[in-house]
């Protein structure tokens, strides 16, 4: 059944329910994991990211990126393209696709964006706008060697089977208590977890798909 739903899925359905889950009073996406009071900065600092869909022999699949490992931030750890918001960016949207070329070499003509979802806290203390956006396929991507060591897709099926993500606790320093964060199986040996696992399972929650 959601198997079939996402086959079916359009542009113009995706665009629709992101546009509705921004403006909804309903909290589900938004509640999955929380942050102990004192834990984060009152003043984060912005960022965006892309989440790239596209479409391979009719089957809708997220790219995501294995950050490079000698990063000081996130080395080594699944993620979306992107990064912080430059002064002389005029929206999250213009960062997320500025950061997107910057990582991949995707051209800004060649991301058609759908939407975008509410903007997150993070635990690195970033506030961060998810930016959704089909990008073109075949596509010859150039990655920054400095950055992203591994250009992958994971289906969009395979993300939404409930048996392939879960929510565990995990421990902080103290005085902080636990905090759940969401975890997906290993894919073609990564594991996505953490903030993009969370973006992740909020864009399958905005889009009605679990």
């Amino acid at each position: 059944m959601a198997t079939t739903l996402i086959k079916n899925l359009s542009e113009e359905t995706i665009k629709w329910q992101l546009s509705q889950a921004v403006l909804s009073d309903d909290q589900d996406y938004e509640s999955i994991e929380y942050f102990p009071p004192g834990l984060l900065s009152t003043s984060p600092r912005s960022a965006a990211v892309l989440i790239p869909l596209l479409r391979v022999r009719n089957t809708w699949q997220v790219l995501f990126t294995r950050r490079n490992a000698s990063l000081p931030e996130h080395g080594g750890q699944v993620a979306f393209p992107g990064g912080r918001v430059d002064a002389e960016d005029n929206s999250p949207i213009e960062t997320a696709i500025r950061e997107t070329f910057e990582e991949l070499g995707i051209k800004p003509t060649d991301v058609k964006v759908l939407g975008q979802l509410r903007r997150l806290h993070t635990i690195s203390d970033y506030c961060v706008t998810p930016v959704v956006g089909r990008i073109t396929w075949p596509y010859k991507f150039h990655p920054a060697e400095n950055e992203v060591s591994r250009v992958f897709t994971i289906p969009l099926a395979w993300l939404a089977k409930p048996g392939n993500h879960e929510i565990r606790m995990r421990q902080l320093p103290q005085p902080y208590d636990p905090i759940p964060v969401v975890y997906f199986k290993f894919y073609s040996g990564e594991l996505l977890w953490g903030v993009t696992a969370r973006i992740t399972l909020n864009l399958l929650l905005a889009l009605k798909l679990i």
